[in-house]
């Protein structure tokens, strides 16, 4: 929504009269020639871009207008540069021309690009950007080649078709050149620091590492120095666009059969012996000197395999530059994007070229080894860990104290960190398969992993929506129910043990006091260690759940900790969905004793143990009816539940579910072993909780029992009673009492007549049907075939036969004359 002010503005300029527009054109015109362009002119650029924006259709300018326009583009005022482009992108070029802007900056390249309104311009483009690099910078405008480079790399991101072959071999060749072969001297003042700021010279010297030495080797983004010539600048773009060049045209392209691995790696050890290389560096001892001995091998390459293998030295000069020491902390964080970047890309040149995994980790496993014990460097160290799952099989390397690092302490240490967890829950979602397939200890990390949930679960929920199913298995179901029922408790914990380290113990801590002080106390602190623990199978809390719901209970209205809980029945809802694909009987039956016992432990937020219940009654009537045999295998555990009268009040929702579950499956065509004794003991555990609650008012301060609970409940009785015809009586006998009942007025047990009435209503159905029992079994439990038809389907029946025979000679009536028709016709009669 705009402000109102904004609208008048917008409104006004949408109003506009043609006249008027025309008028303020001619003022544009006569000012833009002025040498000196202040305020007025920028005000009246900016009033232009709001009335061609504000318009819904693209206006044309005038030609003398669009042309002052574009020579602002050129402007020493970048203000100028970036109001001018804003506002040539908002029209069309005149009719019948082209965009033609020089491309002297970046706001005139993206310009040409954001105009080019047909893939036959924006391939004419490429094309002419590709031309533009084939210049010397000495043969150009000064900046032209810098600000090619970003446009192109846009082109290659939206339309990476665009680059014919021929163009594909130029810039690959001029990437080897810009990476490779940039000058080693800093340029004549150019720049006050370049793009970093490093050591000054009042003339031309070598440039410089981060830690003030003189570099020996070739140039990088990592050299510093007081200026920069425009190879330097080159090389750093070419650099910034690597990875996203090899990624989009070398990974079809390169194949590398294991002949020509061997070939290339005995013509480089022959080569290694000679001193014919082409490389500029004569520092002994540097990773670039020890691997310059492929150069040879590298001219015989083609351009696109040539740059791949620059591309690996340019990496493995970066890692050895980043191995310094910096002497600015904003170099610090230099290295480590620089690290980053280098990463990936040696990732993507050996997953192009196998061959070159063997020489990448001399340079990779020393990295992690001198990273890994510094968190601070965990977002560096994920692209490593995506290189060991890439590469590691194949170098035979051990990759498990990776794993222990990115599933052990980064989730453990740096939960609150947004940028890691957003990093390594994309890295897991993009590698969900081969995370499964080669690190065993991904699955049993689960708890540690939905720390991240726990503290931020609107950032990471859609995350976890798709690792959820992955952390299911037969091991880890039933600890990772208990888990995901916990993560309030869990959220919790993670901001007690926050606030403990910034507080002080002696510091009181505000809100929050009494679970802070239960926290440090070392008679709970098993309880938090449980709840914070790193892998799955550490131990069990169950038994001692309630005391951490009262430890945690003041937590219930902490922000972080209600997010959490909003979670969780989304997370149980595609939990339940994976585990009934994969658990066997046995398990499901574990995890409806789980659904029940946790029904009455949970962290006490408001509305979170209703949507609790409602996703066990849910899932809990899935589990039954695809496994009927799981009501006699738990109807231990069921009738428990089902008799206790207090759940009718606290548990609702998934009392309903269980007393249904137990008059629909508990007979002897859902499982032969269910016996009259089983059938009698339940009806006995019903009818007492039926017969009290409506014979006695409900306690003060408590509501009355649902109706759905008194329906459900007679509805089972009358199943239970029709398989069992001896309890038929006892039945009928209260059906008849209830009704007798309600007629002398409102009873203590019901205060909404409507629902009075409705219950009456049922109480006599039943009544009715148990009078004929062999009605009544029928009715209330019919056989398979009865309760899901498919007479449409079964061949036997007659109504398959006419219909498949209407259906034929329909067909048939369409492709005979009418004469045949009508006899068709009276021979389907005579059939039907």
């Amino acid at each position: 929504m705009y402000s109102h002010g904004s609208e008048s503005l917008i409104k006004q300029a949408r109003e506009i009269q043609e006249s008027e527009l025309q008028k303020f054109y001619s003022r544009l015109v006569k000012v833009l020639p002025q040498k000196e362009l202040g305020h007025e002119t920028v005000d009246s650029l900016q009033r232009l871009h709001l009335i061609l924006s504000a318009n819904k259709y693209s206006r044309t300018l005038p030609a003398e207008l669009q042309q002052r326009l574009a020579s602002l583009l050129s402007s020493p005022a970048e203000q100028l540069q970036v109001l001018s482009s804003a506002v040539l992108r908002e029209t069309a070029p005149p009719a019948g021309q082209g965009v033609n802007y020089n491309q002297e900056n970046s706001h005139a390249a993206a310009l040409l690009l954001t105009q080019a309104s047909s893939k036959a311009d924006v391939s004419n483009l490429c094309a002419q950007l590709i031309r533009s690099l084939e210049n010397r910078p000495s043969e150009g405008p000064a900046n032209s080649l810098m600000h090619s480079l970003p446009v192109l790399n846009t082109i290659l991101t939206h339309s990476p078709d665009c680059l014919t072959e021929d163009h594909l071999t130029l810039l690959s060749k001029k990437l080897v050149d810009w990476l490779r072969y940039a000058s080693i001297v800093q340029g004549s003042g150019a720049s006050s620091g370049g793009f970093f700021t490093g050591a000054r010279s009042r003339q031309p010297l070598p440039t410089a590492e981060l830690d003030g030495t003189v570099s020996g080797d070739f140039f990088t983004v990592l050299c510093v120095g007081q200026g920069f010539t425009e190879d330097q600048w080159l090389n750093v773009y070419s650099f910034s666009m690597l990875r996203h060049w090899l990624l989009t045209y070398h990974s079809v392209s390169s194949s590398y059969t294991a002949a020509d691995t061997v070939n290339r790696l005995q013509l480089s050890l022959s080569l290694s012996h000679s001193h014919s290389f082409d490389d500029r560096s004569e520092v002994d001892g540097s990773v670039v000197s020890m691997v310059s001995a492929t150069s040879s091998t590298s001219r015989l390459l083609p351009p696109k395999e040539r740059l791949r293998e620059k591309a690996f030295q340019y990496c493995q000069r970066l890692i050895e530059q980043c191995d310094r020491k910096a002497q600015k902390k904003t170099d610090t964080e230099l290295q480590k994007a620089c690290l980053v970047e280098a990463v990936c890309i040696l990732d993507c040149v050996c997953v192009e070229d196998p061959s070159l995994v063997y020489q990448a980790f001399p340079c990779i496993k020393p990295l992690f080894g001198r990273l890994s014990s510094d968190l601070s460097f965990a977002r560096v160290l994920l692209p490593v860990a995506q290189f060991y799952l890439n590469h590691g099989e194949l170098a035979a390397v051990d990759c498990d104290g990776v794993w222990r690092l990115v599933f052990g302490r980064f989730p453990a240490e740096l939960f609150n960190d947004p940028f890691l967890a957003h990093e390594l829950l994309r890295f897991l979602r993009l590698n969900l398969e081969s995370v499964q397939l080669r690190a065993p200890q991904y699955t049993r990390s689960f708890p540690n992993l939905l720390k991240f949930l726990a503290w931020d679960s609107p950032t990471v929920l859609d995350d976890f929506v798709d690792l959820l199913p992955s952390l299911v298995t037969t091991g880890t179901a039933v600890e990772l129910l208990h888990s995901l029922l916990d993560l309030p408790c869990l959220s919790a914990t993670l901001v007690l043990q926050f606030r403990s380290m910034c507080l002080p113990s002696s510091e009181p801590g505000g809100r929050g006091l009494l679970s802070l002080d239960a926290f440090r106390n070392l008679t709970f602190r098993g309880l938090f260690l449980f709840l914070l623990r790193g892998e799955a199978g550490s131990g069990d809390t169950i038994d001692r759940l309630s005391t951490l719901h009262e430890l945690l209970a003041e937590a219930a209205d902490w922000p972080r900790v209600v997010q959490c809980a909003q979670t969780v029945p989304v997370l149980l809802h595609i939990y339940f969905n994976t585990v009934i694909t994969v658990a066997d009987e046995k398990l499901l039956a574990h995890l409806i004793l789980a659904m029940l016992e946790r029904s009455a432990l949970l962290l006490n937020i408001p509305t979170y143990s209703k949507e609790i219940h409602r996703v066990f009654s849910c899932h809990l009537l899935k589990f039954c009816k695809l496994h009927p045999s799981l009501v006699v295998d738990q109807s231990q555990d069921l009738l428990q539940f089902a008799g206790t009268t207090a759940n009718v009040y606290s548990k609702e929702e998934i009392y309903t579910h269980v007393v249904w579950v137990l008059g629909e499956y508990l007979s002897v065509s859902s499982d032969s072993r269910c016996s009259v004794r089983l059938i009698t003991s339940c009806f006995e555990a019903l009818e007492a909780v039926l017969f009290e609650i409506t014979s006695s008012a409900p306690t003060p301060g408590a509501v009355c029992p649902a109706p759905k609970v008194i329906t459900t409940l007679m509805s089972a009785l009358a199943k239970l009673a029709s398989r069992s015809h001896d309890l038929i009586p006892r039945v009928s006998l209260f059906l008849s009492k209830l009704r007798t009942l309600t007629r002398f007025g409102s009873v203590t047990w019901c205060a909404d007549e409507d629902d009075l009435v409705a219950i009456v209503t049922r109480g006599e159905e039943l009544w009715s049907l148990l009078k004929v029992p062999g009605v009544a079994q029928s009715v209330l439990t019919p056989p398979a075939h009865v309760s899901t038809p498919q007479w449409h389907r079964d061949t036997n029946l007659a109504t398959a036969l006419q219909l498949r025979l209407l259906t034929s000679l329909t067909h048939s009536v369409t492709r005979t004359s009418s004469s045949s028709s009508c006899t068709g016709a009276d021979d389907a009669s005579l059939v039907l």
